[in-house]
């Protein structure tokens, strides 16, 4: 079988053969010795981490390819709000308000900016200096390798020869996205104790290893011949107590959004169903399929896939897994998308400009399919540079405990208000007292779109005092990774050492953070 073949019965009648668009890349690109990431800048050699290690990026000659343009607002403001383009566009009008101290919700003092800067380049440095090129993108690859365990090239390792890249890349996608969407905060009670080492793993990393565990175990997969897949029939058939036990929750080791994360895992089943994009298998993986024979997708000495493209699949293909609660206009479910006061509106305004998009597990997904699809199958995402810094409680939370962002007296007040009263809810000792709100409270929402900027604006002082530039410089997905999300919780643990929690507390359903 050929670098991108898979048999006709995993195919919609409707698709061109992947194995016909893409004869030509059979010789150049079999090996998986020096893998490229499709979406970074610089070639750099295979590191020690392994030769399926995400680290490496492509080389930066990529035929230009021009990006569709955002929706008219106008004309659909649902699909406005529903794309990528959207999110950086809308978040900037916070910003903007932000450098004016003009917020609803929080004072900014921008003389404390450089603080954030310095905090994260001692970060970067400490761990990747003087090779800053080594920096890996932001993805779930990572985390699957905590305590330097590279579990997936061992799992990669593991299946025979027999196996082929485009199913092995189609495996890696099924756990990948899975992983992402049980990925929300954890908790600080809750650990996970590795089955094959006897470790113990909490929050993100220890959700990476109980997936991937989980996964090898055949608990998403239909098929008990194949345990290394996921698919709708064997989601459907997930409940809220077999999730628990895969995640060991009990009394003792509770997890925050048990049933949102299970229920998420039951609603993808059902979008799994839509074989124009997860084929007659429906696997989450068969998008590789779809995204090689877009007619969008150009072959050339790589596949070259529009960011757009793989967006679409996701907010498409996954729009039945999101709360019915969510954001709606025009009859749309928008998802992670939430009205917020600090929007400038009159008496004209339309109900669309008060709202913020995020799509914050989009963006997550984005950035941790790309990883397999860039190292397996060598494909380059033209365009990713349209994915914003992440809005979430670590990137966010750097910018409060640096002293950028501090909460308004009266919005402290009713945070801490809604924390104790949770506490006492759940009979919870209060060690470390931080503010408590909803997802879709205006304080978050506002914390979340200032957050998005203030990535924007650290880059390019971390890459200027790191020396950085041009074809050198750190893209946003590196210093996700090397820096902000690391510097939210490294500064998190120092300042709040008993919980480790950020500075906000948020009342998760298990479906956004």
């Amino acid at each position: 079988m050929g670098l991108f073949s898979k048999s006709s019965s995993n195919r919609t009648s409707s698709k061109p053969s992947i194995s016909e668009r893409s004869a030509s890349l059979a010789s150049s690109n079999s090996s998986l010795q020096s893998p490229t990431l499709g979406f970074g800048k610089r070639s750099s050699p295979p590191t020690s981490s392994g030769p399926f290690s995400p680290t490496t990026t492509a080389p930066s000659h990529r035929p230009q390819i021009k990006m569709p343009k955002a929706p008219d607002p106008l004309v659909d403001p649902a699909a406005y709000l529903r794309s990528i383009g959207s999110v950086r566009a809308r978040c900037s009008v916070l910003l903007e308000k932000a450098l004016d101290n003009d917020l609803n919700h929080f004072d900014v003092d921008m003389s404390k900016f450089d603080d954030s800067v310095a905090f994260v380049v001692s970060i970067i440095k400490r761990d990747f200096a003087p090779d800053y090129s080594t920096i890996p993108p932001h993805g779930r690859w990572q985390h699957f390798n905590v305590g330097g365990k590279d579990r997936v090239t061992h799992l990669l390792q593991s299946w025979p020869s027999s196996v082929d890249t485009s199913e092995r890349t189609r495996r890696l996608l099924d756990l990948f996205l899975v992983s992402v969407l049980l990925d929300a905060g954890a908790g600080t009670a809750w650990s996970y104790k590795s089955k094959e080492n006897g470790k113990v793993y909490r929050r993100s990393e220890g959700l990476a290893v109980a997936s991937l565990e989980m996964f090898k175990t055949g608990m998403f997969s239909s098929d008990p011949d194949q345990p290394f897949r996921v698919d709708s029939d064997g989601l459907r058939r997930l409940t809220v107590e077999t999730m628990g036990k895969g995640l060991q929750v009990t009394a003792q080791n509770p997890i925050t959004g048990l049933d949102g994360r299970a229920n998420l895992l039951i609603r993808l089943s059902k979008a799994l169903e839509n074989r124009q994009y997860f084929g007659d298998d429906s696997r989450p993986g068969n998008i590789i399929d779809y995204l090689i024979s877009h007619p969008t997708t150009q072959i050339s000495s790589v596949p070259i896939v529009p960011l757009p493209t793989l967006w679409h699949v996701l907010m498409d293909g996954l729009g039945p897994i999101w709360p019915a609660s969510r954001s709606v206009v025009d009859g749309v479910s928008l998802g992670d998308a939430w009205p917020l006061s600090s929007m400038p509106r009159d008496s004209n305004s339309a109900e669309w400009e008060t709202i913020v998009p995020f799509h914050k597990l989009t963006q997550w997904l984005c950035y941790s399919l790309m990883q397999p699809m860039s190292v397996l199958m060598h494909i380059h995402f033209a365009g990713a540079e349209l994915m914003t810094g992440l809005p979430e409680y670590r990137n966010g939370g750097l910018f409060i405990d640096t002293g950028v962002l501090t909460l308004k007296p009266e919005q402290m007040k009713r945070g801490l208000e809604r924390f104790s009263a949770e506490a006492d809810r759940n009979g919870q000792k209060c060690m470390e007292v931080v503010p408590m709100f909803e997802a879709s409270d205006d304080v978050v929402v506002e914390w979340r779109a200032v957050t998005v900027g203030f990535l924007d604006m650290l880059l390019a002082k971390v890459n200027t005092e790191l020396g950085l530039s041009g074809e050198e410089a750190l893209s946003l997905p590196q210093m996700l990774e090397a820096g902000s999300w690391k510097g939210g919780r490294e500064i998190a643990e120092v300042t709040r050492p008993n919980t480790k929690e950020p500075p906000i507390m948020i009342i998760s359903d298990g479906t956004v953070f």
